[in-house]
């Protein structure tokens, strides 16, 4: 049977807060960081998927705005009913936003 280990940098906190672009740098190149509190483990620092990057960047520049929450979209939220508007008229809108560069 085969074993795979995966290495990954380890700091405590206070190393941490001393040299963060040090370990940010290691994150960049797309190792990942864990982080220590008294040797438990408590976070680990990851590479952005590029999805995730291009998501962030939409939000830095307005086009999106990011949820409040973590988790999703409730169950809840697909029992509602949908809104009675003829698809034509959805359609004329997004069409006109998308010509006016939104």
């Amino acid at each position: 049977m085969a074993t795979l280990r995966v290495f990954m940098k380890t700091v405590n906190i206070a190393k941490l807060k001393n040299k963060l672009s040090v370990y940010l740098n290691h994150v960049r190149r797309g190792e990942q960081v864990l982080i220590k509190d008294r040797n438990v483990p408590v976070a680990k620092i990851v590479p952005l998927d590029s999805e995730d990057e291009e998501v962030l960047v939409l939000a830095a520049e307005g086009k999106l705005r990011l949820p409040e929450k973590p988790g999703g979209i409730p169950d809840s939220f697909f029992s509602l009913p949908g809104a009675a508007i003829p698809l034509k008229k959805v359609l004329a809108a997004v069409r006109k936003e998308r010509d006016e560069g939104y």
